[in-house]
């Protein structure tokens, strides 16, 4: 099978869909990687590494393009008209198209590559099953978001996060607020706490109490049930208004003596709930700093900007962009595992065969003949979609 592995093109993104480590691994498979120039300078992966890896180095994008089966990429094609620059027109009829999509965001997106005849895989709906742990780009990227996450928290207030005794006196830790206990959340506890911070976390689902504690952590509870909390995948529920207008009294309360919150609500589909309004940021304490991780949809704090750093009411309000690419070297070696990972189930005797009666492969496979799998508003497959038990295309 012919991979590429275009250079991205999204402002801020450094990341790179596969490296030398990953690729060195799918040709010893069989499998012949080719790389645009410099698609891996940011992330402190040369060319000569690729190379070195079995890669072939290409110069002309619509060569790479061209004769790919398979296309790997971080973010998802991009349009600009000004720069002329028009991905999806690259994209080789037939071939498959694998990258975080946000696809319930992107319904035109999804109609124009059904359309050009291309298999998009969206890796943002790789389903939490155990089989499909390798494959789970999520989990990987928002381990490097949540960790971070914590180190701007840390930069940006006006105080240490640890405990110190010195001679001129004991200095209190800094008191941190994480909302959301996912695995950015998570992740943003353990390093807030290895920093030295005293660490309360936030989630309206109860099921995640003992592992924020066994993180060193105290949560902050919201009597609801599970059920209420959390779907069947894990992933945290829109609440009913009621719980709404109780969680956010009671982030308010404990955001009011924090001073650093770190925000990482989002439920799936939708744009991120607003938990942290206007009034709240007035009432923290003048030198304190939030973090929301939420940017991307919208954001959890009122006064965020996405893709800014601002000052309001003397606190001071991050919500970073693509925030992973901050730590491009890791973040992309994750992101090529998990990749590998899923060439592995989609390509297992080295074609690709996009079998969507498959548990993975239909829940990831939006588009496929030419038809549109997702509906933008459910997130389920679309009615007139190709029955998913008897489709199965393969391509060489």
């Amino acid at each position: 099978m012919n991979i590429a592995v275009p250079r991205e093109t999204t402002p801020g993104e450094k990341r790179v869909a596969l490296v030398p480590e990953v690729v060195a691994r799918l040709v010893k498979d069989g499998h012949a990687v080719a790389v645009e120039r410099a698609a891996g300078e940011l992330a402190g992966f040369p060319d000569a590494a690729f190379g070195t890896a079995g890669a072939t180095i290409v110069d002309d994008v619509a060569a790479l393009y061209s004769t790919a089966d398979a296309v790997i990429k971080v973010q998802r094609p991009r349009r600009d008209a000004a720069a002329g620059l028009d991905e999806i027109a690259r994209l080789r009829a037939g071939s498959t198209l694998i990258a975080l999509l946000s696809p319930r965001s992107e319904p035109e997106l999804l109609r124009d590559l059904a359309a050009r005849g291309v298999t998009a895989i969206a890796l943002e709906l790789v389903p939490r099953i155990t089989r499909a742990q390798m494959m789970d780009v999520l989990s990987s990227q928002s381990t490097v978001a949540g960790y971070k996450a914590a180190l701007l928290a840390a930069n940006a207030v006006l105080r240490f996060f640890p405990l110190l005794m010195t001679a001129a006196g004991t200095v209190r830790p800094s008191k941190v607020l994480v909302i959301g206990a996912g695995v950015a959340g998570l992740q943003a506890i353990a390093t807030a706490r290895r920093l030295g911070a005293v660490v309360e976390a936030f989630d309206t689902r109860p099921v995640v109490k003992e592992q924020v504690q066994s993180l060193g952590a105290s949560f902050v509870e919201l009597d609801v049930s599970a059920s209420e909390a959390q779907d069947a995948g894990g992933y945290a529920k829109e609440l009913a208004e009621d719980h709404i207008r109780r969680e956010k009294e009671l982030i308010h309360e404990h955001a009011a003596n924090a001073d650093a919150v770190i925000t990482t609500a989002l439920v799936p589909g939708r744009r991120a709930p607003v938990l942290i309004p206007e009034a709240t940021v007035r009432a923290m304490r003048p030198g304190s700093a939030i973090v929301d991780l939420a940017a991307e949809q919208g954001g959890n704090c009122e006064l965020a900007v996405p893709g800014e750093m601002v000052v309001r009411h003397g606190v001071t309000i991050m919500a970073p962009l693509h925030l992973p690419s901050e730590l491009a070297h890791d973040a992309s070696q994750m992101y090529a595992r998990n990749v590998a990972a899923l060439l592995e189930h989609l390509a297992p005797e080295g074609a690709m065969a996009v079998d969507l009666s498959d548990e993975i492969t239909g829940a990831i496979a939006v588009t496929a003949n030419g038809a549109v799998r997702l509906d933008p508003n459910t997130g389920a497959i679309a009615p007139d979609a190709p029955a998913a038990a008897a489709t199965k295309e393969k391509t060489r």
